[in-house]
């Protein structure tokens, strides 16, 4: 492959966000998981473990899921007796292994406003709709769809070493999907409640929930023709 294919190979891959119900057969994602490892580690110690959930095991997680974040909807977007009663339901607190990020940084600020305008434009979704972003949100408790969702771990005593190795090894996983004609989509929201995962696995008490990765065939809806913008390379270079 030249130079050229390449960058337009890396160029056509898109976040999935509404699959198919085929399933994915266990040697591709085995593959995929294999295809991740060739990526650099730190001191290649390789800090991270996944746990891959499919068939009843990915539906109980999607459906635990789906609870905690109808409750905590109600916080945000419910009637009073809803917001009341969230604070009656510690299942639906966030119980994240890391704290997640209340608000991004100023600066950082347009770019995550300017994706989530054009999203939810193209989703027929208005800003000041709270109902519908909330019924859109819960879609990542649904893993989109897709029937594969991949939970990635990384141990707690490397830090944002094991994210960055994470973070290589996930790219590479998807893709090697994207190769395959699959689609995939990180998920920072499914780490809001780990434990909903952890009573599925059997995950060592060193290693913490960083994100998800839902694997499928993508479906032709229309979400799955939008594109983030991609920044100019001078926009993110130091002088």
């Amino acid at each position: 492959m030249d130079a050229k294919t390449f960058s337009s190979f890396l160029a056509s891959r898109r976040s999935t966000r509404d699959f198919l119900p085929t399933p994915v057969d266990p040697k591709v994602i085995e593959e995929l998981i294999a295809d991740g490892l060739t990526a650099p580690s730190w001191s290649n110690t390789r800090p991270y473990m996944v746990a891959v959930a499919t068939g009843d095991v990915r539906d109980r997680i999607s459906a635990d899921l789906l609870k905690r974040w109808n409750a905590a909807a109600g916080l945000r977007s419910g009637t009073f007796a809803q917001k009341i009663k969230f604070f009656f339901s510690p299942y639906a607190w966030p119980q994240s292994d890391y704290p997640m990020i209340a608000a991004y940084p100023t600066e950082l600020q347009p770019r995550s406003r300017k994706v989530g305008k054009e999203l939810y434009g193209l989703l027929g979704v208005a800003r000041g709709d709270k109902v519908a972003r909330d019924e859109q949100w819960a879609n990542n408790y649904k893993f989109f769809g897709a029937p594969v969702e991949v939970f990635v771990f990384i141990h707690k005593s490397l830090h944002v070493f094991a994210a960055n190795d994470a973070g290589l090894f996930a790219q590479n996983l998807m893709l090697s999907a994207h190769a395959r004609g699959l689609g995939t989509c990180a998920q920072g929201a499914v780490a809001i409640w780990s434990n909903a995962v952890r009573q599925e696995f059997n995950v060592p008490k060193d290693y913490k929930l960083i994100y998800g990765i839902a694997i499928g065939h993508p479906s032709n809806d229309k979400v799955n023709g939008f594109q983030a913008e991609r920044l100019n390379p001078g926009e993110i270079t130091i002088q």
